[in-house]
Parts: C-alpha cells; structure tokens; sequence
C-alpha cells in the first residue's frame, strides 16, 4: 500500500496547490472552516510540542523554538519540507552572516544595511532564494535585537532553538500526514477483503 498512500499525499498536495491558485474564497465557508481548524491544530500544537521542553531544559528563548515550528507547519509534508529546508537555511545564514559583521563592526545602522544585503546575497548564491527574507530576518535579530552576552553564543543558542522548532513541526506534520493517509486507506482496505474473488 505505499504507492497507494504516495498517491493519496500527491493528490493531497496537488488539492492544495490548486486552492492556493484559486483562492480560498471559492471554497464554501464550512470548508474553509475545516481546513483552517486543522491547519490550526497542528500550528498550535507544534508551537507547544516545541516551547514547553525548552522551559524544562533552562533555555531562557524557547520561544524562538516555537516560532520556527510555526513558519514551518503546513497542511501537507511535502510542503512542510521545503518550508524546514528554508526556515533552517536562511536562520544559518542570517546567524552567520549577523556575527560576521556584528563581531567586526559592531550593531551601527550601516553594519546593520551591510547584513541584510549579504544574507539576502547568499541565500540567492546557494540557489535558495526562498530562504533569503528569513535570512535578512535573522540578520535583523543578531544586528537589532539586544541580547545578553556574545554574538556567537546568540548565534549558536537560536541556531538550536530555530533546528529544534524545525525538527518538531516536521515530526508533527508527519505523524499527522501519516494518520490522515493511514485513515483514507483503511477504508479501501476494508472493502477489497469484502469482495469475493
């Protein structure tokens, strides 16, 4: 049954795709409700699946965890991937890029500009173009935000709190991925033990 599940999780995708192009307002409202309750659900409970540990651990920013898990929860995983591939890349990048020039020249406004523009650059240069507003984000956070101690140790705190948030929200869209096209199989099962051969 794997291709039988694939085709399901394709056919999934492509719905979802063609609502995006069509707009969810051609959807009637009770719909509409159905999707945004279950997009909601699995938004808030990777938010929390991704926040409370981080309490229990002593991580002061946990919070950033959460975040990351909510830019990355998508009704679908195949689309929950690329959105992790890019919410992990662009905060990489934007942390190197944000400690490369805040170590040097400090949080000035012009270092700030300089920031920006190489993080966009590079997420453009490693051919992840979609990861370049999260990296001028990122950017924006080490330059603007004031912090406690170094730069690299900001760095390397919200690099683990970001790939934390990331790495619940993919499990999470998974298992729910997995259980959506376990249950829209069993059905089909059923039905082909009930056939006489």
């Amino acid at each position: 049954m794997p291709s039988r599940r694939r085709s399901i999780g394709l056919h999934r995708a492509r719905r979802l795709r063609a609502l995006s192009r069509l707009g969810l307002k051609t959807l009637p409202l009770r719909q509409r409700l159905v999707e945004g309750s279950e997009h909601a659900v699995l938004g808030a409970l990777a938010a929390i699946a991704a926040y409370v540990p981080t309490q229990y651990l002593g991580v002061h920013e946990g919070f950033w965890g959460a975040i990351s898990a909510l830019a990355v929860v998508q009704a679908e995983f195949h689309m929950a991937r690329s959105t992790a591939r890019d919410q992990f890349t662009g905060a990489l990048l934007g942390r190197l890029v944000g400690v490369a020039v805040v170590v040097p020249f400090g949080q000035h406004l012009w270092a700030y500009a300089i920031a920006v523009i190489t993080a966009i650059v590079a997420a453009w240069l490693i051919a992840i173009p979609s990861a370049a507003r999260l990296a001028a984000i990122t950017a924006t956070i080490i330059l603007l935000v004031p912090h406690t101690g170094s730069a690299q140790r900001m760095m390397l705190s919200r690099i683990g709190e970001v790939t934390w948030g990331v790495t619940v929200a993919i499990a999470i869209v998974w298992a729910a991925q997995w259980l959506q096209d376990r249950f829209e199989t069993e059905p089909v099962r059923d039905r082909d033990r009930a056939e006489p051969l």
